[in-house]
C-alpha cells in the first residue's frame, strides 16, 4: 500500500490540474443528478418487512383495503358538547368532507358510528379517524396539505389535526428547519476553529472543499440507492455531519504531516510523497475501518438502520477518496503557499517539550492507578444505561406545542381507548361462524377495552353490540373466508405494558391462523429483529477491527486494547442517553424536550456504530504514529509519548470541531435527533481526550514494551506477507516539477 500511495502521489503531482477539473466535474454531476434524492426519501422504515406485524398490516391493506388510522381530527365542540345538535350537524358534515378527499379512506367518527371510544370523558370533544393511502415518499406532502385544509374552525367546531402521518410530516419539517438552524450556529464557530487549528485561511478552506465533495457525492450515491431500496430522510443528517467531520479529520492529519515534512527541510514534492506514504496510508486504513463499522447496520432488517449504513459507507469512502486524490492535488498546486494568509506561524515544538508528551509520560509513571481510576469513572457514567427502557418514537419526539403532539396528548388523557393504536388481528382463513368466540376470548385479556369484529363488539367476554359500522364489517366482501378484528386498549402502545398486551393477545388460542399487527406489535417485532441480529453486527465489528488492526500493527494485543478502550469511550454516551433523555435530567442544559420514559430502540444501535467507527478512526491515527516511532527507536515508552504528542493536538482539534458539528445537530427540537447529536458529541470528546490521552498510554505501559507488538509466529509470518508495513526510511525520489514555493 505504501508503494502504491507513493506512486499515486507522483501521478497526482504530475496530473494535478486534470484531477481538480475531474473533481469539479464530479461535483457538478452530483448536484445535477443527486440533489433530487431529497424528494425521494421516506420517513418510514422502522419495521421488519418479514415480521408478523408487518405481514398483518400488508394483508389488511391488500385483501381488505384497510389499515391503521394514520390521520385523525380532534374536534372540540362549544357549550353543549359533541352531542349538541349543531355540533352533531357540523361533525357529520366534517366527516363527509374528509371522506370525499382523494387518497383518504376508512373515515369514521363519533357522529357517524356512535362509538363511545371516539368521545372524550367529558363529552367536550370527539374524534374523526381516517387513513391516507399515498406511499411513503408522498405522505409528508399530503399530510401537510390536509393539516392546512382542516385545522381551525368547521362551523361551530374547532379542529386540530393529529395521527402518525402528521407526526411524521411535522417531524420532517421540524428536522429540516432545525438542521438549518444547527448549521447556522455551528458553521461560524467551526470556521473560526478551523482557521485557528489550520493556522491560516488557505489551509482552513481545504476541508470545506473535501466535505462538499463527499456530501455531494453521497447524494448521488443515495440517488442510485433509492432506485433499488427505500432510504430514510434522516440519513441526510448523518451525511452532512460525517462528511464535514471526516473531511476535517483527514485534512488535518494530511496537512499537518505535510507541514511537518516541509519544516524538516524537504521540498514540496518530497514532502507530499512522504505524506502520501505515511499519513495517506493511515487515512486509507481509517476509512476502511470506519466504513466497516457503519456497514454493520446493514445486517438489521429495518430500512431506517440500513439507510444510515448506505449513507455512512458512502460518505466515509468518498471523503477518503477526496483526501487521497483531491487534497494532494490541491497541495501540489499550493506547494509552500499552503501557509499563505496565516493567522499565526509556529514551528512544531520538539516532541519531548509538548503538553501531550508530558501527559503521556506522567500517566506511564503511574499507569495502574491512573488507568484504573478513569476506568471506574467511565463505568460509573455508564451505569444508568442498565435501567434503559426501549420503545419506538411517537408524537413525543415533537416539541410539546406541535399540533400533532397536542392532539395525541389529548387522546391519551381524555379518551377511554387509544382508538388509533388498536391491535389488528388478521384471520385470513377464518369463517364468520368462528369469529364470535375468539373475539370474546380476546376481550377478556387484561388491558383490552373492547374487541370489534364482524360478528359484533365484545367487552369482558360478552357481546355488547350487534354487527355495525361501529363494530366493523370487515368480512371479505366477496363472501369468502377471512376477516380481521380490532382490539382496542387504553394502554400506551409503545411501552412495556403495550408489549405485554401484544404477547398476551398472541397467546390466546385461535381456531384459525391469525397474525397480530398494530403499534405495540410493531414494537415487539422491532425489538426482536434488533436483538436477534445484534450479535451478528457485534461479531462483524469486532472481527473486522481485530483483523484490520492486526494487518495495520502486526500485533494481536493492540487490536484487543483498541476494542476494549473504544467500548469504554462509549459508556458516558450510553449513560447520558438514559439519565438525560429517558429520565429527563439536565433539560436546563441540553434544551427542553418531552420525556416519554423510553428510548427509541433503533437509536442506541445507530449511535454505537457511528461512535465506535469514529473512536476507531482516532485510534488508527494515534497507533500509526506510535508504530512509526516504535519502528524507528524500539523504545515503547518514548514511542507512545512521541506518538501522542504528534497526534494529540491533531485528534483533539479535529474532535473539538466534529463535536461542535454534532452539538449543532443537538440543538434540534426533535428529541431523538437532539439525543443523537449531543450523545455523539459527548462520545467524541471523551474518546479524543480521556481515552486517547490517558487510557491508551496507561494500557500500553502496563502491557510492557515488546508485549504490545506481540503476535504468534504464524501470524507474524502472515503479517509479513500481507500486512501493512511502514517504510519510513525509503529514499525520496528526485524532484521533478514542483520546486519549493511553486505549483
Amino acid at each position: 500500500m505504501t508503494g502504491f500511495l507513493e506512486r499515486l502521489g507522483g501521478t497526482l503531482i504530475a496530473r494535478r490540474w486534470l484531477v481538480l477539473v475531474a473533481a469539479l466535474g464530479f461535483a457538478v454531476f452530483s448536484v445535477l443528478f443527486g440533489a433530487s434524492v431529497v424528494g425521494q426519501l421516506t420517513t418510514s422504515g422502522y419495521n421488519d418487512p418479514s415480521a408478523e406485524s408487518t405481514r398483518a398490516e400488508s394483508l389488511l391493506a391488500a385483501k381488505y383495503g384497510v389499515g391503521d388510522s394514520n390521520f385523525l381530527l380532534l374536534v372540540k365542540a362549544p357549550t353543549g358538547g359533541v352531542d349538541d345538535p349543531a355540533a352533531a350537524r357540523d361533525g357529520v358534515a366534517l366527516t363527509k368532507r374528509l371522506a370525499a378527499e382523494h387518497d383518504v379512506t376508512d373515515v369514521v367518527s363519533y357522529w357517524t358510528t356512535g362509538a363511545a371510544g371516539l368521545r372524550s370523558h367529558d363529552g367536550s370533544s370527539a374524534l374523526i379517524l381516517a387513513r391516507v393511502t399515498v406511499d411513503d415518499t408522498k405522505m409528508d406532502s399530503r399530510s401537510n396539505a390536509l393539516i392546512s385544509a382542516y385545522s381551525g374552525k368547521a362551523g361551530v367546531l374547532s379542529v386540530q389535526v393529529g395521527g402518525s402521518g402528521p407526526v411524521n410530516a411535522q417531524a420532517d419539517t421540524q428536522s429540516q428547519d432545525d438542521l438549518i438552524k444547527g448549521e447556522a450556529i455551528a458553521f461560524p464557530i467551526t470556521l473560526i476553529l478551523q482557521i485557528i487549528v489550520f493556522r491560516g485561511l488557505v489551509a482552513s478552506f481545504l476541508p470545506l472543499l473535501l466535505g462538499g465533495f463527499s456530501v455531494l457525492g453521497t447524494l448521488l450515491a443515495l440517488r442510485l440507492t433509492v432506485m433499488f431500496t427505500p432510504v430514510s430522510v434522516f440519513a441526510l443528517n448523518l451525511t452532512t455531519a460525517l462528511g464535514v467531520g471526516l473531511a476535517l479529520d483527514y485534512s488535518l492529519f494530511i496537512i499537518t504531516r505535510y507541514r511537518e515534512e516541509l519544516h524538516d527541510g524537504k521540498d514540496p514534492r518530497a514532502a507530499l510523497l512522504t505524506t502520501m506514504r505515511t499519513a495517506g496510508k493511515t487515512v486509507a486504513f481509517s476509512a476502511v475501518t470506519v466504513s466497516l463499522a457503519m456497514a454493520a447496520m446493514v445486517v438489521f432488517p429495518l430500512d431506517f438502520l440500513k439507510s444510515f449504513a448506505y449513507a455512512g459507507v458512502s460518505v466515509v469512502l468518498l471523503t477518503a477518496l477526496a483526501a487521497l486524490t483531491v487534497l494532494p492535488a490541491l497541495l501540489a498546486v499550493l506547494g509552500r503557499r499552503v501557509d499563505a494568509l496565516a493567522v499565526r506561524r509556529s514551528k512544531p515544538a520538539a516532541p519531548q517539550t509538548g503538553l501531550w508528551y508530558r501527559l503521556a509520560s506522567g500517566v506511564m509513571r503511574r499507569p495502574v492507578s491512573v488507568g484504573l481510576t478513569l476506568l471506574i469513572a467511565l463505568t460509573a457514567l455508564g451505569v444508568p444505561f442498565l435501567s434503559a427502557n426501549f420503545g419506538l418514537s411517537d408524537d413525543r419526539v415533537l416539541p410539546a406545542n406541535a399540533s400533532a403532539h397536542v392532539v395525541a396528548d389529548a387522546i391519551r388523557n381524555d379518551f377511554d381507548s387509544q382508538a388509533q393504536s388498536a391491535l389488528e388481528v388478521v384471520a385470513p382463513a377464518a369463517s364468520p361462524t368462528q369469529v364470535g368466540d375468539y373475539a370474546a376470548a380476546l376481550s377478556r385479556v387484561s388491558g383490552v377495552v373492547r374487541v370489534d369484529a364482524a360478528t359484533g363488539s365484545y367487552v369482558a367476554g360478552r357481546q355488547v353490540a350487534a354487527p355495525s359500522a361501529a363494530s366493523g364489517q370487515f368480512v371479505d366482501p366477496k363472501g369468502g373466508a377471512g376477516t380481521w378484528l380490532s382490539v382496542n386498549t387504553a394502554i400506551e402502545p409503545y411501552s412495556g405494558a403495550g408489549e405485554q398486551l401484544t404477547k398476551q393477545v398472541r397467546a390466546v388460542p385461535a381456531p384459525f391462523q391469525v397474525m397480530v399487527g398494530g403499534p405495540s406489535a410493531d414494537l415487539v417485532d422491532t425489538e426482536h429483529a434488533i436483538s436477534d441480529r445484534l450479535w451478528i453486527a457485534g461479531a462483524w465489528i469486532v472481527l473486522a477491527m481485530l483483523v484490520l488492526l492486526f494487518l495495520f500493527t502486526g500485533s494481536v494485543v493492540l487490536p484487543l486494547q483498541a476494542i476494549v478502550l473504544s467500548l469504554f469511550s462509549l459508556t458516558a454516551m450510553f449513560g447520558a442517553m438514559v439519565y438525560v433523555f429517558q429520565q429527563g435530567h439536565l433539560r436546563w442544559l441540553v434544551g427542553d424536550f418531552v420525556v416519554s420514559g423510553t428510548l427509541d430502540t433503533t437509536i442506541p444501535v445507530l449511535m454505537f456504530c457511528i461512535a465506535f467507527g469514529l473512536s476507531m478512526d482516532y485510534q488508527v491515527l494515534l497507533l500509526s504514529r506510535i508504530k512509526e516511532e516504535h519502528e524507528l527507536t524500539g523504545d515503547n515508552t518514548r514511542a507512545v509519548a512521541t506518538g501522542l504528542q504528534r497526534t494529540g493536538p491533531v485528534i483533539t482539534a479535529a474532535a473539538a470541531i466534529v463535536a461542535i458539528v454534532f452539538i449543532g445537530i443537538g440543538t434540534s427540537s426533535i428529541s431523538i435527533i437532539k439525543m443523537l447529536g449531543l450523545g455523539l458529541a459527548l462520545a467524541v470528546l471523551v474518546d479524543s481526550s480521556l481515552v486517547r490521552g490517558v487510557l491508551v498510554p496507561s494500557f500500553m505501559r502496563i502491557s510492557g514494551g515488546k508485549a504490545n507488538w506481540w503476535a504468534p509466529g504464524v501470524l507474524k509470518r502472515v503479517h509479513q506477507k500481507i500486512g501493512l508495513s511502514e517504510e519510513s526510511g525509503a529514499a525520496e525520489p528526485e524532484p521533478e516539477s514542483v520546486p519549493a514555493g511553486k505549483s
